[in-house]
């Protein structure tokens, strides 16, 4: 196994390349300029990246698949998330990153908002593909950036700096939503299939031993982070996947107040509740009454 290789400091990850630092909390780089990069290595990142591929030359792997990262692609990753990337052989990459550091934004209007941009935790197969015109956009704000950091460091700096990351970020969120329609019959085979999942996961009782059914489980089942698997659902659906899955439990407990016998303890404890006057909470605020007197009026 590589050894992992933590990257927690801007200077750390230019030194490994053999790059300049201009700036101690945020970097540009041309990754075909690095004079070092080796063929094969494992990040533990304990900064912000964000890569704008230009050309097939590797591999990326967040956990046991890879990236979905091709020429004319972005992936980004976020503080305490570990990649591998293995180059092929004679190859060097081709494009530009932007790396910066927790600690420049904070104080900041992007340091409030970073937790937004969900893309960073967006792990297999989830890349972003981007047209020409995306790209030229994308450079345009990396060379902001770049000035940014060649400039002599004054009291503007980390607010220009972060104002135009965040810009940035914008950017990608908008072309991710873009990518979400465009992808829209892929993204409804995901949808299907959480559906028959979730039907799965009520009529299997060992499942519901294991209680409430949760977004990372069925993001698991469909090989997607949990993020990307929320953004995927929120956009197919207008609901989130904890709502879209909390609906189901409601509709899957008013058949069982009205067609069985149970008591509204053995509904709840059914459903993998814990405790059944949470269930009687839960569903009062979904259908208006408890569950006993919703048996009651559908008698």
């Amino acid at each position: 196994m590589k050894e992992v290789i933590k990257v927690g400091t801007i200077d750390q990850y230019n030194k490994l390349f053999g790059l300049e630092t201009l700036h101690p909390l945020v970097t540009v780089v041309d990754l075909s300029k690095a004079p070092i990069w080796p063929d094969h290595f494992r990040f533990n990142y304990g900064v912000y990246c964000i890569y704008l591929k230009d050309a097939k030359c590797g591999t990326i792997r967040y956990g046991r698949q890879n990236y979905d990262y091709q020429e004319g692609s972005i992936v980004a990753f976020a503080p305490g998330q570990i990649a591998n990337v293995d180059m092929e052989r004679g190859m060097k990459p081709s494009g530009l990153g932007v790396l910066f550091h927790p600690d420049l934004l904070r104080g900041t209007p992007l340091g409030r908002e970073i937790d937004r941009y969900s893309f960073f935790s967006y792990d297999v197969n989830e890349a972003l593909h981007v047209s020409e015109r995306e790209r030229k956009i994308l450079v345009d704000c990396i060379d902001k950036i770049g000035y940014e950091m060649e400039h002599s460091i004054d009291q503007h700096s980390k607010r220009l700096i972060a104002t135009n990351i965040e810009l940035f970020l914008d950017y990608c969120m908008r072309f991710y939503d873009r990518q979400f329609i465009t992808r829209s019959e892929v993204n409804h085979d995901v949808l299907v299939k959480f559906e028959r999942l979730l039907d799965e996961y009520f009529k299997n009782a060992s499942l519901r031993k294991s209680g409430l059914p949760q977004v990372r489980y069925f993001a698991d089942k469909v090989c997607l982070s949990p993020n990307y698997f929320g953004d995927l659902i929120k956009k197919e659906t207008g609901m989130t996947a904890q709502e879209y899955i909390q609906n189901k439990i409601i509709n899957v407990s008013k058949e069982w107040v009205v067609n069985t016998n149970l008591t509204v303890s053995q509904i709840a404890y059914e459903l993998g509740f814990q405790y059944s006057q949470h269930f009687s909470r839960v569903f009062k605020k979904n259908v208006g009454c408890t569950p006993l007197e919703y048996r009651r009026a559908q008698a």
